[in-house]
């Protein structure tokens, strides 16, 4: 449900390959585009937006008859789309054909769809980290005039009532190293994860073991597991799972977590260009110890771990621990042999108790190329109303709520408050939650190298030498 299940295929958060072929390790496809982007991106404060031409009171039923095409990922989020879809149709006289598609080859079609400037789908969805991909060519409509149009947006829309760092994900102004932030909006968020450590509590209390504070002891934690665990009459278990396939997704959860909350930077801003940081000493030393932690208490065959991977070994009862997605781990909690005794807990601290999180974010954009703006805004604004987020995290399975109001809402709490630890860590977490990469062009081309070497490291590799040669490899690519 979050990553791609192989190496050779895309999914929920895999790369477009937008970056032609400099992007993944030799995955390209026709559907590539260039690293540093082309065309000309709406960047000129919203003067040209067709929200300008919007007046007059607002009015749900204004766009009444009109049929909306969305190009949708096979996903929970979908699925709970697609059962309240009568509501916003009977509500907007606006009918929804969706297309939706695995997550196999979903960026495939967004890619080519994007592309051809077609207009074919008027809404679509997509990740944060895409927009510094699609934003640059002008395949995205911003949302910014038509969320400050009174005459276009509801009253209860409310963008306030995003939780800020999910809100501000969406806006870039498409410079290399600026941070996120401004009046352009490229996106609205829909659902989102944040990557926190699931174990076994029955194997904890079994072993009298308690989830770890610090990084240290989640090392010594996790091969005190591996060690223990199987003479305690759980066969064949290891210490934690974490991804470790070759590609940017093994990079962004738990690794860039932990990475984050030891005070650490991917690259930092010098003028106009990216000088990457991930050989200062305090990197190297970090990543030798997390590509050690793997060797010592993690799975077999390692370097082919997706989320897939991962979090099925949770489930299965093979792992103890899953640093990763708390959704991953969620949807581990129902029909598995692991359902039931799962427990949810923040993860290790960092310097100075940082619990600094990064996130994946799964949002909804506007096609710039769609011939139904008007229509698409009302949609956009609808599906991302607390109206509808707050029934799809009550009635369905969408899980991290992206509004205070639906986070905040007892119906909502006292559904979580089911599965142990998963609220106390979402609240604990969710205002140091964010994306903690340097927003820049080349992302994707940039942590599939990282990946790259984490890998090598862990299979015996010199860390400084192999990081150094990364930061190197690295400066001229993302600043190119």
């Amino acid at each position: 449900m979050t990553e791609p299940t192989g190496p050779k295929r895309w999914g929920r958060r895999e790369v477009l390959r937008l970056a032609g072929a400099g992007v993944g390790a030799g995955l390209v496809g026709s559907a590539g585009l260039t690293g540093c982007g082309f065309g000309s991106p709406s960047n000129n404060g919203g003067e040209d937006s067709a929200a300008k031409k919007v007046s007059g009171g607002f009015d749900w039923k204004k766009h009444k008859g009109t049929t909306l095409r969305l190009l949708m990922n096979k996903h929970p989020y979908t699925d709970a789309l697609k059962a309240h879809r009568g509501e916003f149709q009977d509500k907007t006289g606006i009918k929804l054909a969706i297309d939706e598609f695995p997550e196999s080859n979903y960026f495939d079609k967004v890619t080519l769809e994007l592309k051809s400037r077609q207009g074919n789908y008027d809404a679509f969805m997509l990740g944060a980290y895409m927009v510094w991909q699609y934003g640059p060519p002008g395949y995205l409509e911003d949302l910014g005039p038509w969320m400050h149009n009174s005459s276009a947006t509801h009253a209860e829309f409310e963008p306030d009532d995003f939780f800020p760092n999910l809100i501000k994900a969406g806006q870039w102004n498409f410079v290399n190293g600026a941070p996120l932030g401004g009046k352009q909006q490229w996106m609205l968020p829909w659902g989102f994860e944040t990557n926190t450590v699931c174990y076994r509590s029955d194997v904890f209390a079994k072993l009298g073991l308690k989830p770890a504070e610090s990084f240290d002891d989640l090392t010594e934690l996790a091969r005190t597991l591996k060690a223990k665990a199987p003479g305690a009459g759980f066969d064949g278990m290891y210490g934690i799972a974490v991804r470790g396939s070759r590609e940017w997704a093994t990079i962004h959860p738990g690794f860039m977590t932990m990475y984050s909350r030891e005070g650490l930077k991917d690259f930092k801003v010098e003028g106009k260009k990216l000088v990457p940081t991930m050989d200062s000493p305090e990197a190297v030393d970090f990543t030798s110890r997390w590509a050690k932690m793997v060797r010592d208490a993690g799975p077999s065959g390692w370097t082919s771990y997706t989320w897939y991977q991962a979090s099925s070994d949770l489930g299965a009862g093979k792992a103890a621990m899953l640093f990763d997605a708390d959704t991953a781990s969620y949807f581990q909690n129902v029909d598995t042999p692991a359902a039931g005794k799962l427990a949810w807990h923040p993860g290790p601290k960092g310097k100075d108790g940082s619990l600094a999180t990064n996130m994946w974010i799964w949002s909804l954009a506007m096609n710039s190329s769609s011939k139904k703006k008007p229509a698409a805004w009302w949609f956009l604004q609808w599906a991302t109303s607390k109206e509808h987020l707050l029934w799809a995290g009550t009635k369905q399975q969408h899980i991290d709520a992206v509004r205070r109001s639906v986070a905040d809402n007892s119906a909502y709490k006292d559904r979580l408050k089911a599965v142990p630890g998963f609220l106390d860590t979402f609240q604990t977490v969710i205002d140091q939650t964010k994306i903690q990469f340097t927003p820049q062009r080349n992302f994707f081309d940039a942590t599939t190298s990282w990946a790259a070497a984490l890998q090598e490291i862990y299979g015996g590799a010199d860390a400084k030498a192999t990081l150094d040669k990364l930061a190197k490899d690295l400066e001229p690519r993302v600043n190119g």
